[in-house]
């Protein structure tokens, strides 16, 4: 393998941490309840980036959060979403939730189909001002699968069909047919984290596949190329 210079981090999907709980199965980049790593512990503002799979009937009851944007993005199946705050919905396959915990919500989740798996990635951004008042929003990405590039879809810029998060950040759904590329610039003092959701890619000629993700620090821009039809999430952060 190729040697990687030491501003980009590379955290291949093999290595993340693993919990099996029989109705859950999850892979986690960074540190989350039982597994530790000192060395992965967070990227700049993004704590949690685990990787679910949640089995038919099965799911989360009722547990409180605090202090933390929450996002959820369904990949595969449906997941049920229940909270204190009078929200209540299904989110089908390709579509994203955000939560503001804030001062404190108590929510559940659940896979309602009798007989698929529900596939997601949970992702947690820190806030930059804790005991918020507790907000709810949903989006739909689905028919952004067709199209190649990126598209932001959360920032804590107030935008129509974009999600609100209490941060300094920019987040992208990138999708690219096989050959394509695109180029992201990244503004001084700031850092990308590319998480693949399915395919192959590369990000400045370092390869990364199916729940891979990596780390940019101290370039100007990076340059993506897909190597295969692929699908990913682009982080932009302080």
């Amino acid at each position: 393998m190729t040697k990687i210079p030491e501003n980009y981090k590379l955290r291949k999907s093999d290595d993340r941490g693993i919990a099996n709980h029989g109705w859950l199965d999850v892979r986690f980049t960074f540190s989350f309840a039982d597994y530790y790593d000192p060395q992965h512990m967070f990227y700049r503002s993004l704590r949690v980036m685990n990787n679910d799979r949640i089995n038919p009937g099965k799911g989360f009851g009722m547990h409180p959060h605090k202090n933390m944007e929450i996002i959820s993005y369904i990949i595969e199946g449906e997941l049920q979403h229940k909270d204190n705050m009078g929200n209540g919905s299904i989110i089908q396959a390709g579509n994203v939730q955000k939560i503001t915990a804030g001062k404190g919500i108590v929510h559940s989740e659940f896979n309602p189909s009798k007989d698929k798996h529900t596939l997601m990635y949970q992702i947690w951004i820190m806030p930059n001002e804790n005991d918020l008042t507790p907000s709810y929003q949903e989006l739909t990405l689905k028919n952004l699968k067709s199209v190649n590039g990126l598209k932001l879809f959360a920032t804590n810029d107030k935008k129509d069909g974009v999600l609100y998060i209490h941060q300094d950040a920019y987040i992208f759904f990138g999708s690219l047919d096989i050959e394509e590329q695109t180029e992201f610039v990244i503004n001084k003092g700031r850092g990308v984290w590319i998480q693949i959701i399915d395919g192959t890619l590369t990000a400045n000629n370092i390869e990364i596949s199916k729940g891979d993700g990596l780390a940019v620090d101290d370039v100007e821009k990076v340059t993506i190329k897909a190597l295969s039809r692929v699908e990913f999430l682009l982080f932009d952060l302080v």
